[in-house]
């Protein structure tokens, strides 16, 4: 990101208010989204979930479990992401075990907590669905 006195060169120093660090913390998550397939597929499947939510009308406490796992899922695609381009940042050109190893690590992360997210998808959802198709049923 330019400086905000020379805006032809990239900053280096610390930031001297917080818009500037929201600005850059604004342009990381925009990174991680237009970088990342996979970040978007997350996305994707968290407005569907949300959509979801609204169509079967969860509980205060339902929609908290709900956002908890999207959360979840989204911060450690993020931390994967990080993982991923310090891993490259510091190997690079070559391969390192020990790379790999880190951003396999980090996948797993996100894999781990996408199961937690299903987990909490089939606890909130199955049996309302399944109240659904009974009553269209009856």
């Amino acid at each position: 990101m330019a400086s905000k006195n020379r805006p032809d060169r990239l900053q280096v120093g610390k930031n001297h208010s917080f818009w500037q660090s929201w600005l850059h913390a604004w342009t990381g998550l925009k990174t991680v989204v237009i970088e990342e397939r996979n970040m978007r597929t997350h996305l994707v499947l968290g407005a569907v979930a949300l959509f979801a939510g609204w169509w079967v009308h969860l509980s205060v406490n339902e929609w908290l479990w709900l956002a908890l796992a999207i959360f979840l899922v989204i911060l450690c695609e993020i931390n994967n992401t990080i993982a991923e381009n310090l891993s490259d940042m510091i190997t690079r050109p070559n391969f390192s075990p020990l790379a790999k190893k880190i951003k396999d690590i980090a996948a797993g992360a996100v894999v781990f907590a996408a199961a937690f997210a299903v987990l909490v998808g089939l606890v909130l959802f199955a049996p309302k669905i399944w109240n659904l198709i009974v009553s269209w049923l009856n």
